[in-house]
């Protein structure tokens, strides 16, 4: 499965999984209750509703929620607000950092082996810390 975290076609990428699992249809069209003209309609879908999204992650055993999370890990623009003020009062869970998954890793340290982006363009654009980056790079080079 290629991650293309910046233009994400889910359905392309259950597709996949399906394909390296070996999914019977008739056990995927079983669990949605659905024909499998809608399955293949799903996998054409650039985007799946939430409820659709969790059932495919619960069907293929992979959390395919994550794949929206690292985008915004990598894409979000900064918020220049005071995030503690902000927080505060939100009804919504608070997380309290980033975490980065092997995908993301792998992603920022070929960006920086390729040449597409130096140290401290991968610092200033996807805002990781540079001790954090340093450290990836001893680590996994």
């Amino acid at each position: 499965m290629t991650n293309n975290f910046k233009n994400i076609h889910i359905g392309e990428m259950i597709n996949n999984a399906v394909k390296n699992q070996d999914l019977d249809s008739a056990r995927i069209c079983s669990f949605f209750k659905c024909s499998i003209n809608e399955i293949e309609h799903m996998y054409e879908c650039e985007s799946l509703e939430a409820d659709l999204l969790l059932k495919w992650s619960k069907l293929l055993e992979y959390d395919f929620f994550r794949i929206y999370s690292q985008h915004l890990i990598l894409y979000s623009p900064h918020s220049l607000v005071n995030n503690e003020k902000k927080d505060l009062h939100s009804p919504l869970p608070q997380f309290r950092k980033n975490l980065y998954t092997k995908e993301i890793i792998e992603f920022i340290l070929g960006l920086i082996k390729s040449g597409k982006k130096t140290k401290i363009q991968v610092i200033e654009e996807y805002r990781i810390p540079k001790t954090t980056l340093y450290k990836w790079l001893d680590k996994y080079n």
